[in-house]
């Protein structure tokens, strides 16, 4: 049988037509393409705040993806707002985390994409940039605000690492979409790629388990075949569970 891999959801909220206001649970459909084209079962998992829900949800999938969005709330890793914070969603937050909790706990392979990294990243004590100028180094254009499938940046990944292995190449280009970055990593985390400029770009835990880009391997899927390998690993792991 195919893995169900569940992605976690959003909610947009209408800003025109018949019903302004209106919440709508929803993840892009770039994510739902990346399982079923890697041989997985997708299963989104709408956004809510009953921990009980929760658990049933996780129940039910092999293996877990956790999209991007909103920025972190910094509060989860001791900080205040500062002047550059873009839109924060805390509750949002706090759902990410218990999922991660969940799967590891039930040994549920994990992958991060974008904000999903950085939430595995401070969920395991990890901190982060609020953006990406209050970096002292030289930092590089991270957001893009262009073609989803266009690649602006050059990434090296680190050798000896499960990311590493599974794209298959020591240097690459990807798209970026994100303002906040990885600052300190997570203990028990290791850097698996960075971009030119340093900044990080990829990690994973000890036994990749649970594996995170700052990138969008969705977007990409159709156009860059290696981007593939990432949800092909994590279905793959799946089907063990």
């Amino acid at each position: 049988m195919k893995p169900i891999i569940g992605i976690s959801g959003s909610v947009i909220i209408d800003d025109g037509g018949i019903f302004p206001g209106y919440r709508r649970s929803y993840v892009n459909e770039d994510y739902v393409d990346s399982v079923v084209q890697n041989g997985g079962i997708p299963y989104i998992i709408p956004f809510n705040g009953d921990e009980e829900v929760i658990k049933e949800q996780l129940s039910n999938v092999q293996g877990l993806i956790l999209s991007g969005g909103h920025d972190v709330d910094p509060h989860n890793y001791g900080e205040e707002p500062e002047q550059k914070l873009g839109d924060i969603w805390p509750e949002r937050d706090q759902f990410d985390m218990r999922l991660l909790k969940l799967a590891e706990e039930k040994e549920i392979p994990v992958l991060g994409v974008c904000r999903g990294a950085q939430i595995i990243n401070v969920y395991h004590g990890g901190t982060l940039y609020q953006d990406l100028s209050y970096r002292k180094e030289k930092t590089l254009k991270h957001n893009q605000g262009q073609t989803p499938t266009l690649l602006t940046h050059t990434v090296k990944t680190v050798v000896g690492t499960k990311i590493a292995e599974l794209l298959g190449k020591e240097k690459l280009q990807t798209n970026s979409f994100h303002h906040q970055l990885i600052k300190d990593v997570a203990p028990n985390f290791k850097v698996a790629a960075r971009c030119v400029d340093g900044v990080v770009e990829a990690i994973e835990n000890e036994d990749a388990s649970v594996i995170a880009v700052q990138w969008h391997p969705e977007m990409l899927h159709r156009v860059v075949s290696y981007q593939n390998n990432l949800f092909k690993y994590i279905i793959d792991m799946a089907k063990t569970k």
